[in-house]
């Protein structure tokens, strides 16, 4: 089954809050993310540079834009399957999107599904650090 593609950055959200409220609990919904991590595109190891690293995780993350201001790619991994489930969420909704779209969407989805109150400070910084350096890309190719 392939990944829906939802049209927007908030039709994204909308849908990853929609499939959380599946699960009664967060055992559940960490075994989700975990899932959702290991179907994260292969990601070379000759890319996972320091010049590509996101600082303020605590564990390794890697993040790295491609395209213009009309529709920015990001590839990312981690090497830690709970943040790499995050990068997945967080690809959904900023990946593949033009970057005035990217800058102007908050990360209501981390809210909504309650991840907020569930991710340790460490977890929640570096969710924090990735959407900055995330938003940070598509925010140069404006100008």
């Amino acid at each position: 089954m392939s990944e829906p593609i939802e049209s927007t950055a908030l039709e994204a959200q909308a849908a990853i809050a929609e499939e959380f409220a599946f699960f009664s609990d967060w055992t559940e919904r960490y075994q989700y993310l975990i899932d959702l991590g290991r179907q994260l595109p292969a990601f070379p190891d000759e890319r996972k540079t320091e010049e590509n690293r996101v600082h303020g995780c605590q564990s390794m993350v890697w993040l790295i834009p491609s395209g213009d201001a009309s529709k920015m790619h990001f590839d990312a991994a981690s090497d830690s399957a709970i943040v790499s489930g995050l990068i997945a969420l967080v690809l959904r909704v900023y990946s593949d999107r033009s970057a005035r779209e990217i800058v102007d969407t908050e990360p209501s989805f981390i809210q909504d599904i309650g991840l907020a109150k569930h991710l340790s400070p460490t977890r929640s910084n570096g969710l924090a650090a990735m959407l900055v350096k995330l938003k940070a890309y598509a925010a140069a190719t404006l100008g």
